[in-house]
């Protein structure tokens, strides 16, 4: 009971113990103890500044990226125009092209075409000229079978030689 309800000495031998326990402490071990939590707070504050930082430098970074790839898209996109825009242009060179060739081609075909009617009807005339000639001279033999007849046509010939 005597610790329930402690005496008044027991109270002093406690008191200056504590006292003493308290100086020993304050003067040894309170010191490096702060000291000790000052630099685990700083410790504690740099490592969340440089978290802060790094969550900073990735903040940047991701805009930095995203920045990077609309200038990729915006180029990517130019691109396809710039190919499209030649592509269109390389097809209408090649359709006129294709259209003066045909043109081309078609007017060396008339030409051909052409020559080869005036050689045939050149021909056909040549045939028909040659069988004229080849009727005629049939008609005349029968005609100037007799020595008269032949007389008489040369005679004929002669005067309108003179006459022209």
């Amino acid at each position: 009971m005597d610790l329930i309800s402690p005496d008044l000495g027991l109270i002093i031998w406690q008191t200056i113990g504590f006292g003493i326990l308290f100086l020993v402490l304050a003067k040894y071990a309170w010191k490096p103890i702060l000291a000790a939590l000052e630099e685990r707070e700083g410790t504690i504050e740099e490592a969340l500044s440089t978290a802060e930082k790094a969550r900073a430098e990735m903040e940047n970074l991701v805009a930095e990226n995203e920045k990077l790839l609309q200038e990729a898209r915006v180029e990517r996109d130019e691109i396809l125009r710039t190919a499209n825009e030649n592509a269109a242009k390389i097809i209408e060179q090649a359709k006129g092209e294709a259209s003066k060739e045909a043109t081309r081609l078609i007017e060396e075909a008339k030409t051909v075409i052409q020559t080869e009617k005036e050689a045939a009807l050149t021909d056909v005339k040549i045939q028909v000229a040659e069988l004229s000639l080849l009727i005629a001279e049939k008609l005349l033999r029968t005609q100037l079978s007799e020595d008269t007849a032949q007389k008489a046509l040369v005679e004929k010939f002669v005067e309108e030689i003179k006459l022209n």
